[in-house]
């Protein structure tokens, strides 16, 4: 197979692999600044002396390949050497010969006493960190740890058999009707007594809850992180201050987290992460990884002067294009716009072509079927030495190559993957909300801040209505003008970043000193920033809240997303930022299902409606007319009199019902027309319903209210409420669903 064919099958074109027969195994790799490397082959991970030592040949490209006659799964490393670190015959592992700089003018950071992970490794065999060694100080350069070898203990690349993508049927739905469910993998079944306790928290594991998550409503599931992360210390308390939950901190980009496997064998966490999504597809759902290319694992240097900084990848093997330069006369330093590490470097060609393999591997081998970006404004930068400069043009850069080489799913459906960005870095110059290109959607904050203050900051907070018609319309002004749609609108409330859904009606500001297991936790959003309200610590107006914000999300245009357990009433008791939290604190609790029946009910049944009405999935923008001339604009705007909203109206801060009447016939909908009203006033307010078309009568879906909570707050189809006058009680902070048959 040629190297075009295995990259069009989603082969990486570097790595190891096995020949067909297994009578050998090939290993290529990119250091293009390397003067020599070693592949060293180890018999166990852990092993303190290499079974073969190898120098590999310098091909015209200036890549690296060897081919050694093992055909068994082997663990193998790398070690390099480079301008600042020339080769010496006389060098052992743990000695300083040949020694020049920890670091040169020229960034070049080559240290042969520091074992290398593959960049491409289809697995690897354990976390830099282990209960067994967890010092992190032995990756370090600089005087006290240059020398220091890490063969032993360093993660090591697995060689494996290129999986059989047998991943089963892609679901090739349009991005327009997906609902999102926001999960970690391993918190999903972790603590679940249905499963099986060897696949608690497993690829397994999730495998057994898809049919669940079908059942509930959502279409797509999309998991935080699954690359390869540091996550190896989580289960020894001793070392808290290393735990990493979340796992948006990769350093390995094609190996799917060992930690998540049930199978340990060599490829099993692989095999075990296909069969999942096998699982997934034969439920009709589709499989959304959340991905870390913005930065990696290495991390930042630890001192003014940048010679100390830990090396275990791709630092040691060509640091220069990997990681993005505070400057060209500063390339000891590090460019830093995601808050954690040095900006992976996206505008040179190695890191693109890094990133685009991953993807194509993940989708084409693996059967992901969309990826959600983290700080995916950076995957745009075309700074290569300091800086940050966002350019959406650029054919060659990351965002545009995933949208022509992955492809991007059409927006009628088909073949293709799901692009989705957190659209912004973590400073103020990386907000990129509504300005990427054409094929990808966005995680939409301003969605979220404008509701949370509407609902939250009644007083505090001026929210005109004028801003709500535009989030609930899908936020035309910011996808609109660049030729985008609605439903490019990722709609949410809450995500795993901040607050649950629970506490963000529940807490007024963020409760991340509790002890462990509960926390403590570090970092997190402020309190101004989280609009967080405890509702006067009224419970019943707290479960009000929540059911009126997933009213607010799943009724809007555009595409919602819920964060995991939220139809479970899921709290953190207010910490906003469990990020370090491996604990039952932060695991799914499956027995609050039958505590919260009624909440879980409500959820469904408005999922499912908003999957029975296409009026509800537009595929363009509305425009306020009346397309088919049967009296309705395909969306009008409307005040508690029951009168069409004037524009004066939507400027009034002071203003704080809003409904809208959506045109059903224009769409094929089950409905005449679907009416969605929204009072933020702090008091009930007597409605008029505008007048239904003739012989049409208006029917009663929904009310978030706490007086509704005696009919359940939802009606099944076919079940709805007759109205018989159109006026309607809204009561203070509710949303109210009708439809017109």
């Amino acid at each position: 197979m040629s190297s075009a064919a295995l990259k069009l099958a989603g082969v990486p074109p570097v790595g190891s692999r096995f020949l067909p027969d297994h009578s050998a195994a090939t290993f290529t790799l990119l250091a293009p600044r390397a003067t020599r490397v070693e592949l060293w082959v180890y018999g166990s991970p852990m092993d303190a002396n290499p079974i073969l030592r190898e120098v590999m040949t310098i091909q015209a490209d200036h890549s690296f390949a060897s081919t050694l006659a093992i055909g068994n799964a082997i663990h193998y490393g790398f070690r390099a050497w480079g301008p600042n670190w020339p080769y010496d015959p006389a060098w052992v592992p743990g000695s300083q010969t040949g020694f020049v700089a920890d670091v040169d003018a020229a960034g070049n950071r080559f240290n042969p006493n520091k074992l290398l992970l593959d960049p491409y490794a289809l697995e690897v065999s354990h976390d830099p960190l282990t209960p067994g060694h967890p010092d992190p100080t032995v990756y370090l350069s600089g005087d006290s740890s240059r020398t220091m070898d890490t063969g032993p203990f360093a993660p090591k690349g697995i060689v494996i058999d290129i999986p059989a993508a047998d991943f089963g049927v892609k679901p090739e739905t349009p991005f327009k009707d997906e609902i999102i469910y926001e999960v970690h993998l391993r918190g999903l079944t972790k603590n679940d007594p249905s499963v099986p306790a060897n696949l608690q928290g497993t690829y397994a594991g999730a495998a057994t809850r898809a049919g669940y998550l079908r059942d509930l409503g959502v279409t797509a599931v999309e998991f935080q992180p699954i690359h390869e992360t540091q996550n190896a210390l989580n289960d020894w308390p001793q070392f808290v201050a290393l735990h990493n939950y979340w796992g948006y901190d990769s350093f390995s980009f094609f190996a799917p987290d060992r930690r998540y496997s049930s199978d340990q064998s060599l490829g099993g966490p692989t095999r075990e992460w296909i069969a999942m999504v096998k699982a997934f597809h034969a439920a009709g759902l589709k499989i959304y990884v959340d991905v870390v290319y913005n930065h990696h694992d290495e991390g930042n240097v630890d001192d003014a002067t940048g010679t100390i900084g830990e090396i275990f990848s791709l630092r040691g093997l060509n640091n220069q294009d990997c990681f993005e330069a505070l400057s060209p006369t500063q390339r000891h330093l590090y460019q830093n716009d995601n808050g954690v590490g040095p900006n992976m470097n996206c505008a040179t060609t190695p890191v693109r072509n890094l990133v685009i393999d991953s993807l194509t591997y993940w989708a084409n081998v693996l059967g992901a079927d969309g990826f959600r970006f983290d700080l995916a404004a950076i995957l745009g930068n075309a700074n290569a030495q300091g800086g940050f400069s966002f350019d959406r043009d650029d054919p060659n850069n990351i965002l545009n190559r995933a949208v022509v080489e992955l492809p991007a799913r059409p927006a009628a459906g088909g073949q293709g993957v799901d692009l989705i960005a957190e659209p912004y870095s973590a400073d103020a110059q990386g907000q990129e909300q509504g300005n990427f290109p054409v094929g990808w959607s966005e995680w939409n904050d301003r969605f979220r801040d404008v509701f949370r203050a509407s609902q939250n900051k009644l007083g505090i907070r001026p929210v005109t209505p004028g801003s709500m018609a535009l989030r609930f319309a899908g936020s035309g002004d910011l996808f609109g003008p660049r030729g985008r749609a609605p439903w490019n609108s990722v709609n949410y409330i809450t995500s795993h970043d901040g607050f649950t859904l629970r506490d963000l009606y529940s807490y007024n500001r963020p409760n991340n000193n509790q002890p462990f297991p509960f926390g403590p936790s570090s970092g997190g959003r402020s309190s101004d920033d989280e609009m967080g309200w405890d509702h006067g610590g009224d419970p019943v107006q707290q479960k009000q809240a929540v059911r009126t914000g997933l009213a607010i999300l799943l009724l809007s245009l555009g595409t919602p997303m819920i964060s995991g357990e939220s139809e479970f009433y899921r709290t953190q008791f207010g910490n906003n930022n469990a990020y370090n939290l491996d604990t039952a604190a932060n695991w799914f609790d499956w027995t609050s299902a039958a505590r919260q029946a009624a909440l879980t009910n409500f959820t469904r049944t408005l999922m499912g409606f908003r999957r029975a009405h296409p009026c509800l999935r537009p595929a363009q923008f509305f425009t306020g007319t009346d397309h088919n001339e049967n009296g309705l604009k395909d969306l009008t705007w409307h005040l508690d009199s029951g009168d069409e909203v004037m524009q004066d109206y939507f400027a009034n801060p002071n203003n704080h019902f809003l409904a809208y009447r959506i045109d059903g016939t224009e769409f094929g909908d089950p409905s005449v027309s679907v009416y969605v009203a929204y009072n933020g006033w702090s008091g009930a307010i007597q409605t008029t319903i505008p007048e239904p078309l003739g012989g049409n009568r208006w029917y009663v879906v929904a009310d978030t209210s706490s007086d509704a909570e005696e009919w359940g707050n939802i009606h099944p189809a076919g079940q709805e409420a007759m109205l018989r006058q159109n006026q309607y009680l809204m009561n203070a902070r509710s949303v109210v669903l009708l439809i017109e048959r």
